[in-house]
């Protein structure tokens, strides 16, 4: 038997839409992660980036379970001192809905140069709109 590996130039790259209403945040997460790293293909290669395009719409729409609203919080520091900063994800759900999502499936990928190739393969969209249409993209429910 022989492995499998494959060629940056043998990979064909679809387009997928995926609604985000009434969605749990981690699960879609996941399920996006999936896509763009190439896990559903028979020619998943790990070294490689065979994943596909994936663009989400409807993120204003997300469901959380638990208190996550209330409790789950965002860190962020700029490196100066007392510039620590902290957003609880009711307001970042308020401001940037799209950000939230982007910031899951990013912990769900590779921490590398692979990883953040993968990244800008992702398109969000906090309404129903997206400028995508011309690529055909399947509707993933």
């Amino acid at each position: 038997m022989k492995t499998y590996v494959a060629k940056k130039e043998n990979i064909e790259r679809k387009w997928y839409v995926i609604d985000a209403k009434d969605k749990v945040l981690g699960r879609l997460a996941v399920q996006i992660a999936d896509i763009l790293r190439g896990k559903n293909k028979v020619i998943y290669t790990p070294h490689v980036d065979t994943g596909d395009f994936v663009v989400v719409i409807n993120t204003d729409k997300l469901h959380f379970t638990g208190d996550k609203l209330n409790q789950k919080t965002y860190h962020s520091h700029s490196g100066f001192i007392g510039n620590a900063k902290s957003v609880v994800l009711k307001m970042m759900m308020k401001k940037h809905s799209d950000r939230v999502l982007r910031h899951a499936v990013r912990g769900m990928i590779p921490k590398n140069k692979l990883g953040r190739k993968m990244l800008k393969k992702l398109k969000v969209y906090k309404q129903n709109e997206h400028p995508h249409q011309a690529q055909t993209p399947e509707q993933i429910s």
